[in-house]
């Protein structure tokens, strides 16, 4: 059964200007809350300090755990849906003050220092106006800095393939094939085969790789236990999940794992 949401307006929404490049703020929104379709003059990056954000774009959706930010260029409409109970920081950015895309977004990896920066940030925390400046200065750089990584997964406009993707998040775990998942939407495997490919430029294999990558991150950020991720996301062999993840992004599972564990302590 889906989550009741609740709608989350958050404020303050402190406007950035070229003498003040970035404003960051704490949200602590209610459990499963969602910002509704809006969007913003300014450029943002929802980094989750709590829990994790669903954060969609026509045509695009990031899972986006507490140790990553997901980068909304101004004028892009965008919904933050929390999945369960989430804090999180914004940061409004003048455009020009980053060297990231202005046409799309990206999620980058969150350093300790850039999670540190934004605590001591977050909402005029830091009073001291010559200090609050220099902190902000490296604030951009971190940002600069960042690696991107490619978590985005891709939403279909056509009516039988958004469907079967649905479905699918539904079910991220499930083994049935594109012929068995046909009949469910009333279209033919190969029909589904072609649409994955002229609509979302992939395939059925690479797309459900990227669901199940975004909903193990998801679940590696709540705690779950690894092996209880891999059964979660369609591994029954452990080892082959951590492969899958390693493949996709160039690092283990675990790695997420002792990140988290260590911003705790």
């Amino acid at each position: 059964m889906p989550h009741q949401r609740t709608a989350y307006d958050p404020y303050p929404k402190h406007k950035p200007t070229p003498a003040e490049p970035v404003i960051v703020h704490l949200r602590v929104p209610p459990a499963d809350g969602v910002i509704q379709w809006h969007t913003h003059a300014w450029g943002q990056l929802v980094c989750p300090h709590k829990g994790s954000v669903r954060v969609s774009v026509p045509g695009m959706m990031w899972i986006v755990p507490r140790y990553r930010a997901v980068w909304i260029p101004p004028g892009i409409e965008h919904e933050v849906v929390m999945l369960g109970e989430v804090d999180f920081h914004v940061m409004y950015v003048e455009p020009r003050a980053l060297s990231l895309p202005l046409d799309a977004c990206t999620v980058i990896e969150v350093s300790p220092l850039l999670r540190e920066l934004a605590n001591a940030l977050a909402d005029d925390a830091m009073h001291q106006e010559k200090r609050r400046h220099a902190a902000m200065a490296l604030l951009i750089e971190e940002i600069r800095e960042a690696p991107t990584l490619p978590l985005g997964l891709p939403l279909p406009t056509e009516r039988r393939l958004r469907t079967l993707c649905v479905a699918m998040m539904e079910e991220p775990g499930a083994d049935r094939t594109l012929a068995e998942w046909a009949p469910r939407v009333g279209a033919s495997a190969r029909t589904l085969a072609r649409l994955f490919h002229t609509e979302l430029d992939t395939s059925f294999g690479t797309w459900r790789r990227q669901l199940r990558l975004a909903r193990a991150i998801d679940l590696i950020g709540r705690g779950v236990p690894l092996a209880d991720v891999a059964i979660e996301v369609g591994y029954a062999n452990p080892p082959a999940f951590t492969t899958m993840f390693r493949n996709a992004l160039g690092f283990p599972p675990s790695y997420l794992v002792n990140a988290g564990t260590a911003e705790d302590t």
